[in-house]
């Protein structure tokens, strides 16, 4: 309906009450930014003077408990709850504030509260990955497994991010890796990946080795690097036995060839016809600012690939790779052999193979005669004997810094057929 305005009294009436209401918006606009710019102080008594403006507001209670609560000075749990409580009564329909309120509860020992708000959280969001976690958590707390293990499951599925902080949590209440594979994890590569990420880097191999198995038996893909961890654990801890199934396992996953190296050979690519890994039992490389790796177009004298290394003059290269570690039985007799060429290498200390022990110093030490200057194709041999808690060997080109004041390494060295046979084995020295 239009107003007229045609008269002065109706003019200033509809000014007043415009006036009016633009003033109480300004009023309640400035009301709550104020109680926000307190709500924001660090300091709880200035806190409660904001919230005093909002007294409605669930979410500035909350904040407020979680203040008092997580204070690690003056800590004020039943204070918490208070404020808890009334966030919960402006809004019910947050599962957030009954989680934080479930939180305060079991903080102050009353474990049969801190269910009850927890179950009001579930019955709030049912569907909430977060909600399930921490239910799950705090059964797990109450010794509750089976449905402990029902809540974290349902929320793993739902968000898989928390998978590695429930794998934590159940291995830590039960350390039994079959309860986490059976009763927790989802039976898919995601999940097991990530417990086997878990394990190794807990150093608990046969944990991860039963997770592998797992893994393995799902019969799917996964790239080749998700494996070095579990690997490399497997390396560090002697089980050479497992390693060199789960290296061929983890190969045949990721979709690349997996067949034995031929002639008994346990160096893995011993003449270079592959991309290095960069992990696992495959060949390793660290780049260096002075020195570059490639493959060399002319084969070596047997034929195989020679891999090929420059160096450029800009410094004193301390060389430790190409790299790789190959298990090997203890109490065993081994023979060592490889090709290598020289050009132009300068300074008295030139590319030579090293083998050690990597997990018990002093166990093995062998090295190959050192080469300067310029060689044709030589082939350097050892045979070496493994101690009796030698489960690996671990083989690399190795050059120890220069002495001399005119150090800087320059030159060319080529490396080509490197092999690792029993003594007495059949066969020859290359691999496929």
């Amino acid at each position: 309906m239009d107003v007229a305005l045609d008269s002065a009294v109706r003019r200033w009436a509809v000014l007043a009450v415009s006036l009016t209401i633009g003033a109480a918006l300004i009023f309640a606009a400035g009301r709550t930014w104020l109680a926000n710019y307190r709500l924001d102080s660090d300091q709880l008594a200035t806190m409660e003077r904001g919230v005093a403006l909002i007294p409605g507001d669930a979410a500035a209670w909350d904040r407020i408990g979680r203040k008092r609560q997580w204070d690690f000075v003056n800590s004020d749990v039943p204070g918490a709850i208070e404020d808890y409580r009334r966030a919960v009564a402006a809004d019910p329909r947050s599962a957030h504030f009954w989680m934080d309120l479930a939180s305060a509860f079991e903080a102050s020992g009353e474990d049969a509260k801190a269910r009850e708000a927890y179950k009001q959280a579930k019955a709030v969001y049912p569907a909430s990955a977060e909600v399930a976690f921490h239910f799950g958590n705090f059964l797990l707390r109450e010794q509750e497994y089976p449905a402990a293990y029902s809540e974290l499951q349902r929320a793993v599925r739902a968000d898989p991010k928390l998978l590695p902080l429930a794998i934590s949590r159940v291995w830590r209440a039960s350390e039994d890796v079959d309860e986490l594979l059976n009763n927790v994890l989802p039976a898919n590569t995601e999940s097991y990946l990530a417990a086997l990420d878990f394990f190794a880097g807990a150093h608990q191999p046969p944990a991860a080795i039963a997770v592998w198995q797992r893994l393995i038996a799902l019969g799917k893909p996964f790239r080749l690097e998700r494996s070095f961890a579990f690997l490399d654990e497997l390396i560090r801890s002697d089980r050479s036995s497992e390693a060199g199934t789960a290296w061929r396992q983890a190969l045949a996953a990721a979709g690349l060839p997996h067949d034995e190296p031929a002639k008994q050979n346990l160096v893995w690519d011993g003449n270079f016809a592959r991309d290095f890994s960069q992990g696992g039992l495959g060949w390793r490389w660290t780049p260096l600012l002075d020195a570059e790796m490639s493959v060399d177009p002319e084969p070596a004298p047997d034929g195989s690939h020679a891999l090929r290394l420059d160096f450029n003059g800009g410094s004193n290269v301390p060389l430790a790779a190409p790299a790789q570690y190959v298990p090997v039985e203890p109490g065993q007799k081994y023979h060592f052999h490889a090709l290598l060429r020289t050009q132009g290498i300068t300074t008295e200390s030139g590319p030579r193979f090293s083998l050690t022990d990597p997990n018990h110093g002093g166990a093995l030490s062998v090295q190959t005669e050192n080469l300067t200057g310029s060689h044709p194709w030589t082939a350097t041999d050892a045979d070496f004997e493994t101690g009796p808690d030698t489960h690996f060997v671990f083989v690399q080109l190795a050059r120890p810094p220069s002495r001399l004041f005119e150090n800087k390494l320059e030159g060319t060295a080529w490396i080509a057929d490197v092999s690792i046979t029993r003594s007495g084995a059949a066969g020859g020295p290359t691999s496929p």
